[in-house]
């Protein structure tokens, strides 16, 4: 599945998720935004870290998920609403068996967005530090042994580099990024 994380305005972005065999689905406006990285972003790179299978993006692409149907202005009207059905139906089923690892992915995402920030030279670190500082304690058990310290490190590398992309966008430009092996695939300049 390849993602494409797009700048639509001065504090806004869009995701379009492109799935082999099915159609494609977007969130626009997204949630989250940053200038040093998106939330949906920062949920890409721990979600594939952590081998959530059924997060946000391991339900999108298995056919479910928040994000609604892409539609061109030459599908008829009849087909999206097929289409909408079947993607209904489909998503329930996958949101369903997913609910835990979003719970935990959002955690997740918390957790390593405060340690991200606290390492960080951003404006936004020393408040982060501070949050940082005590975000170990709320953890769970489970969240603690999942976010060890290669794991935090190796998430922070691609912190690192998508933040490193995402900064130099300019509005109407955007980046695509593939689940789950976060490579950068293409960086448009348009």
């Amino acid at each position: 599945m390849l993602l494409v994380f797009r700048r639509t305005g001065d504090r806004r972005y869009a995701v379009v998720a492109k799935r082999a065999e099915m159609p494609d689905v977007e969130m626009d406006p997204a949630p989250g935004y940053s200038e040093l990285i998106p939330h949906d972003l920062m949920h890409l790179v721990v979600e594939a870290k952590l081998g959530f299978a059924r997060g946000i993006f391991g339900q999108l692409a298995a056919g479910a998920g928040t994000f609604r149907l892409r539609v061109t202005s030459d599908e008829s009207t009849r087909n999206v609403n097929r289409l909408r059905k079947k993607l209904k139906k489909r998503g329930d089923k996958v949101m369903r068996q997913g609910r835990d690892d979003c719970l935990e992915s959002e955690r997740a995402v918390h957790i390593c967005w405060q340690a991200w920030l606290a390492r960080s030279r951003s404006s936004e670190s020393k408040k982060a530090r501070t949050v940082s500082d005590n975000i170990r304690g709320v953890a769970r058990a489970k969240e603690n042994a999942l976010l060890n310290e290669r794991t935090m490190n190796e998430i922070f590398v691609h912190l690192d580099e998508l933040s490193s992309c995402w900064s130099e966008l300019k509005v109407g430009q955007s980046m695509t990024v593939r689940w789950p092996d976060l490579k950068v695939c293409t960086d448009s300049k348009r």
